[in-house]
């Protein structure tokens, strides 16, 4: 599985918790029976650590969605933007115009163009942030 293959993995996952109380890893044993997902080091890492950080994450992207409240924001959207900010703040060896690209690809896939706007421009200040 490649890199952006076990990203988007890592988001279904991300976006599937937010409509269920099961903990991360009867989640995981639901997609590898479900899904047939093998869920390699990079997706638990992933799925994990956003959850593990998420009020951490939730902060910086309450103070960076400039006129949003973390609430209104689409559920995709958010999602999306756990995973980017995940990425960007806890994994060294992806660089963070990484995440940010694949981050709007997800969007473009997942929500719309202006889901994918407002994605790059909340990652690009994160970025500039750090």
């Amino acid at each position: 599985m490649t890199r952006r293959q076990a990203r988007e993995e890592a988001f279904i996952l991300i976006f599937e918790k937010q409509f269920n109380l099961l903990d991360i890893s009867e989640i995981l044993e639901i997609a590898k029976e479900v899904r047939d997902l093998e869920p390699d080091d990079y997706i638990k890492t992933v799925f994990s650590g956003v959850y593990d950080n998420v009020d951490d994450i939730d902060s910086i992207i309450s103070e960076n969605a400039i006129g949003w409240k973390i609430n209104r924001i689409s559920k995709v959207s958010l999602c999306i933007l756990r995973l980017a900010i995940y990425e960007m703040k806890y994994i060294d060896d992806i660089p963070p115009s990484v995440s940010i690209n694949e981050a709007v690809e997800l969007a473009k896939k997942y929500a719309t163009k202006e889901d994918a706007s407002f994605i790059n421009g909340i990652l690009s200040t994160v970025e500039k942030s750090k």
